[in-house]
């Protein structure tokens, strides 16, 4: 997309709030993160600079044609009366919604950037939170395909129903004890899953249907693969005794539930997602008993030809994770009680 088109989507995506007011000049001649155009937004007369030359401002509605006339010839008129801060300043945002802290990228649109900004992007849209996989295995696969999509014109819907599709044939080849194949289909429905929302964000496409889809696809089948993986043991000839299938399926679905109670519950207490409340909640997210986590678990086990073990270890560990959220809320809820105030160790600058 052209960047005049790129930089309307954002302006569409962005729901300003009642006080602003003001109209966004941007020059078109740079391509910059959408945390700039909400930062700008919030600022009324502040102007946003690289290399000495204006990129975003915030000005009255009287002056916005004055401003974009001395932008385009490179006249040094748009700085009167407007509070300049450098890009080189290094001042960084807190990203609540991809939980992280970061200097947003802000890049001249010149042919010899082009590859630099596509990484830029891609790497802007990444969750600064999340799990060791798709922290440190996953980014250049998926920068790969969300170029591929992004240029052959795909929708990140249909990429999550491509993904969608491989879901539930893993969990049909997990049911029948093909581990491996299904542990394939799995991998490439876990990278694809990590495509549809950078597709998403990079290309500005986000909508409500698609993050409903993601989501909800993200949050309902993990249960449906342990159960499948439990179920193919029986394949291997070591199917677990029925009371243990059972107490172990009970704690893993319970486990799993109740994980995400827990973490819906901290945001009601304190304002914020759980893992991004201390560091160590952080670090935490890297492993705890998710889907990825748990995966590479299995994964190890049938390198030793035990999937029953893997099943096993899985259920031990989403145990673990469950006390530890659990008791990571009750200090919150403590700390809450004592009139402390929450916040996360991202938002304090304390990552900076």
């Amino acid at each position: 997309m052209s960047s005049a088109t790129r930089i309307t989507r954002i302006a569409k995506a962005y729901q300003p709030k009642p006080d602003e007011t003001g109209v966004i000049v941007a020059d078109t001649r740079f391509a910059f993160d959408p945390q700039w155009y909400a930062w700008i937004a919030a600022r009324p007369g502040a102007v946003l600079t690289l290399g000495g030359r204006p990129v975003l401002a915030n000005v009255s509605r009287e002056r916005a044609e004055a401003v974009r006339s001395a932008i385009d010839a490179d006249s040094g008129s748009w700085a009167e009366g407007l509070s300049a801060t450098a890009y080189e300043d290094g001042i960084t945002i807190y990203n609540a919604a991809l939980r992280k802290r970061e200097r947003p990228f802000l890049i001249e649109l010149i042919p010899a950037n082009v590859r630099a900004i596509e990484r830029a992007s891609y790497f802007g849209a990444y969750k600064g939170v999340t799990d060791l996989l798709t922290k440190y295995l996953w980014p250049e696969w998926a920068l790969v395909l969300t170029r591929i999509a992004a240029r052959t014109g795909m929708t990140p819907n249909f990429i999550t129903t491509i993904g969608a599709a491989l879901c539930v044939w893993a969990t049909v080849l997990f049911w029948d004890g093909h581990y491996w194949t299904g542990m394939a289909a799995g991998l490439a429905f876990m990278v694809l899953d990590t495509v549809d929302g950078k597709l998403a964000r990079c290309t500005i496409t986000s909508s409500w249907w698609g993050n409903i889809f993601d989501h909800g696809l993200d949050l309902v089948h993990p249960p449906f693969w342990w159960y499948a993986w439990g179920v193919g043991l029986g394949a291997h000839g070591l199917a677990l005794a029925p009371d243990v299938f059972w107490t172990v399926m009970g704690v893993m679905v319970g486990g799993y539930v109740l994980q995400r109670l827990i973490e819906g519950w901290f945001i009601h207490v304190a304002g914020m997602h759980i893992h991004v409340w201390r560091k160590i909640d952080t670090d935490f997210r890297l492993i705890t008993a998710r889907r990825n986590p748990n995966m590479l678990i299995l994964f190890v086990s049938l390198l030793f030809s035990r999937p029953d073990l893997g099943l096993l270890a899985v259920t031990g560990w989403t145990v673990l994770s469950l006390i530890f959220h659990f008791v990571r809320l009750l200090q919150a809820i403590a700390a809450r009680r004592r009139g402390a105030a929450l916040t996360s160790w991202l938002s304090d600058g304390s990552a900076a």
